[in-house]
């Protein structure tokens, strides 16, 4: 990256000048900036390998004219969020949890990107403080509302004082014992994770998690490291999230490379999702085959702590489901037939020896 661009890169201009991409593509790249957001931070662009071939970084980052080809089976709203709005910045799919969208905006835009057609630049920023208020007043209503999840967006691009007191708000809560926040800052702005931004993420009355979203080995820079060191040393457990990406984590090389750093960094590997039905994202796509053969691979050779669930969001708003490789093979009667991690088979049941 120029040493000049010390800002985020939010145009394909920016790019061009930054030396991520050749000025032969300005034009074509222009065309999808004009559909879909576009930031990445200075920490971000530093890892960008510019002019090498499918560099995975850039493919999650950098614009790409394959966005503009979208499929029929494609929805603008994949997961099913909007059957599941009572209010706005509200999403109440599961009985005993609620999302809530403060914030439309993101230090960065993933090309693959589940939410792309409701965030970014000319969309809502954030909740209106009216609406914000009907929506913690929703949370209150609900009794049965266990956990708040905050995601949007990336919460953490909120203000330490604002995330502070939505945080705060929602510890005084009595129902709700448990915020979740979801994010990338720690790894593609490290920076941010300043020690009153550790801070605001805990409040009195209510346990806070985070959840990173993590795709490649090479986001986990030493910055990232330390910045969630800093969480997990102020006593916030931490997740991860991943999205299987063709071209970026879908070889079993990388992904146990991913997966390992993460345990390394006290980050406990929580969700590996297929990647939903996005508009413009068909080039990032597996199918469900590649993904349970690559969770195969891991059982056995790596650790338990690597291990994420492999789950799929069913379009229409059904909720997630597991879809990972099955081990068990039914018999007729009690008995079953048990696969273990080299492929071998044993029978389990009643009478059987263990």
């Amino acid at each position: 990256m120029s040493a000049r661009r010390r800002e985020t890169l939010r145009t394909p201009l920016d790019l061009v000048e930054a030396g991520l991409v050749p000025r032969a593509r300005l034009a074509s790249l222009s065309e999808v900036a004009d559909r879909y957001a576009v930031a990445i931070t200075p920490a971000l662009a530093q890892l960008v390998q510019a002019g090498v071939a499918n560099d995975p970084v850039a493919r999650q980052f950098v614009p790409d004219p394959d966005e503009l080809d979208r499929r029929p089976e494609e929805l603008a709203d994949p997961i099913g969020d909007d059957a599941h709005a009572p209010v706005p910045g509200i999403v109440h799919r599961y009985p005993d949890r609620v999302l809530l969208k403060p914030v439309s905006v993101c230090a960065v835009y993933c090309r693959f990107c589940f939410r792309r057609e409701s965030v970014g630049p000319g969309k809502a920023e954030a909740l209106s403080p009216a609406a914000l208020a009907r929506a913690l007043a929703y949370i209150r209503s609900r009794p049965e509302i266990w956990e708040v999840i905050l995601s949007g967006g990336d919460p953490l691009v909120m203000s330490p004082r604002r995330l502070g007191g939505l945080v705060a708000e929602l510890g005084r809560i009595p129902h709700v014992k448990v915020v979740r926040l979801h994010t990338r800052v720690p790894a593609v702005d490290p920076d941010r994770i300043s020690p009153a931004l550790v801070r605001a993420l805990r409040a009195p009355g209510a346990t806070t998690w985070l959840v990173l979203h993590c795709n490649h080995p090479r986001e986990l820079t030493p910055e990232a490291m330390a910045a969630l060191s800093r969480l997990a040393d102020a006593g916030i457990p931490l997740l991860s999230q991943s999205v299987l990406l063709r071209g970026v984590n879908d070889d079993p090389a990388t992904l146990e490379a991913l997966l390992r750093a993460l345990v390394e960094a006290r980050v406990k590997p929580y969700y590996l999702h297929h990647a939903d039905l996005a508009p413009g994202t068909s080039h990032f796509r597996t199918t469900l085959a590649e993904g349970q053969a690559l969770m195969r691979h891991l059982r056995g050779r790596v650790s338990g702590l690597c291990q994420p669930d492999y789950v799929l969001d069913i379009p229409g708003g059904h909720g997630k489901s597991p879809v990972g490789p099955g081990y068990l093979r039914p018999e007729s009667g009690p008995a079953v037939t048990v696969e273990d991690w080299r492929g071998g088979l044993h029978r389990y049941g009643p009478g059987e020896p263990t």
